[in-house]
């Protein structure tokens, strides 16, 4: 059943046929009309979590000081005009209101149609409240924050009961610096007002909001450039500047680097960093001098890829210079998880196959490989690929198998998912 099917029919038609269907497949019989993949395997989650359909469980709302903390330190403050210009006009007009989540799905913002905001009231879709798939079931927000696309669920295709009458479309925004999931914008509204039309009208100003953060990055690194340049141009040897999270404004003496990974809580002294080796740290304005030293390199002793949690993949390394940990993008989790499944490497043509299906598209593999070895610098080989061979590396997966990389529609992946369930969440 697909959204164009749905709205040639009536809403309480159409809502009736996906009740039929919930039920059907929730009962583990067959139903006439197969939900659509997105939603079938979010129900499939949310019944191996434990996620109760008759029961509306909310989760206590965040007190108003700690939502206003949210808001001030989430970088989606700054694409709120974004959003209200592209969605809130139209959303009022057709009864729906726009909600903005934080990565954790909480809700920091809400606004549009006043009737449609009192009736989210009483839904629990309220300021603070918690609208994670796997407290509140399939959902607007919390399935786009898994799957790492934009998902419409109309009526019963929400997993809870009680969420049957609403309609909501998400899309999830990243952030363009590193990949990391920043929140969802969702566009809710009582069942009669869903339009297939709503998802592509979504995601195309979730989209802008991206947009909109590379912009103000781009500018960011130009103040910093302009502090940088004659900084560096009194020093001799190896050296670059870069902003909090690594992107390089300014290099001396050296190739190009665009991205350096720094530890979460860096400090001024010497440091070892995978992409640099040992450096001096610096504080410079809004950023950091690095200057390479000829001391000894640390080397990796430990090295953590996190899959368990649905949607928040990690990779943390542990050695004699000190931890350092890393919000993966879909993609490179994908990569580091097959690398870390044959630690004898993998060419690229063989990584393409297992992506994609195809082994000819080398170049895509190569170019997500260069940006991984940039920050991961002498963890990762070449010719093939692989991990160093002195690593001890550890992969934290799901409990259970068909919860591993849910965004992944690989089918190397694919083939993960259906191995028999055991052996716990930890595999090395």
């Amino acid at each position: 059943m697909n959204a164009a099917r749905l709205a040639a029919l009536d809403a309480t038609q159409a809502a009736r046929l996906l009740s039929e269907v919930r039920d059907a497949t929730l009962a583990g019989r067959r139903a006439k009309i197969a939900p659509r993949p997105v939603i079938e395997q979010s129900w499939g989650r949310m019944l191996r979590s434990g996620v109760d359909p008759d029961h509306d469980f909310r989760s206590g709302l965040l007190p108003s000081d700690e939502v206003r903390r949210r808001r001030e330190e989430s970088r989606l403050r700054h694409v709120l005009p974004v959003l209200r210009e592209g969605l809130l006009s139209v959303a009022d007009v057709a009864q729906h209101i726009m909600v903005v989540a934080d990565a954790d799905g909480r809700v920091l913002w809400r606004e549009g149609s006043s009737p449609v905001l009192r009736k989210a009231d009483g839904l629990g879709f309220e300021l603070g409240a918690d609208w994670r798939e796997d407290v509140v079931g399939t959902n607007g927000v919390g399935t786009p924050a898994v799957v790492r696309r934009p998902v419409q669920v109309f009526a019963a295709e929400h997993f809870v009961r009680s969420h049957a009458s609403w309609t909501c479309t998400g899309a999830p925004i990243t952030d363009p610096r590193d990949g990391r999931l920043i929140g969802v914008v969702d566009v809710s509204g009582p069942l009669e007002t869903m339009h297939p039309a709503t998802l592509s009208w979504v995601n195309s100003v979730a989209k802008l909001a991206e947009a909109r953060l590379r912009e103000l990055h781009r500018d960011s690194l130009e103040r910093l450039r302009a502090v940088a340049a004659p900084a560096l141009a009194r020093l001799d040897g190896r050296a670059l500047v870069v902003d909090r999270d690594g992107w390089s404004a300014a290099v001396s003496g050296m190739p190009y680097v665009q991205r350096v990974a720094l530890p979460k809580s860096l400090a001024p002294g010497h440091r070892w960093l995978p992409s640099l080796g040992s450096c001096a740290v610096e504080p410079l304005a809004d950023g950091w001098l690095l200057r390479a030293t000829e001391e000894p390199l640390g080397t990796a002793t430990r090295i953590v890829l996190d899959l368990a949690r649905p949607g928040r993949s990690t990779l943390t390394v542990s050695g004699s210079a000190g931890p350092w940990s890393r919000e993966l993008s879909p993609r490179h989790a994908e990569l580091l998880f097959l690398l870390a499944t044959h630690r004898s490497g993998r060419g690229a043509a063989a990584l393409a196959e297992e992506l994609f299906g195809d082994p000819s598209r080398t170049v895509t593999v190569r170019a997500e490989m260069s940006r991984i070895r940039r920050y991961s610098g002498e963890l990762l080989q070449h010719r093939p690929y692989r991990f160093r061979e002195d690593a001890e590396i550890e992969v934290l997966l799901p409990d259970d198998p068909r919860d591993l990389l849910p965004s992944s529609t690989a089918p190397a992946i694919a083939r993960s998912r259906t191995a028999a369930p055991g052996g716990g969440p930890a595999a090395r």
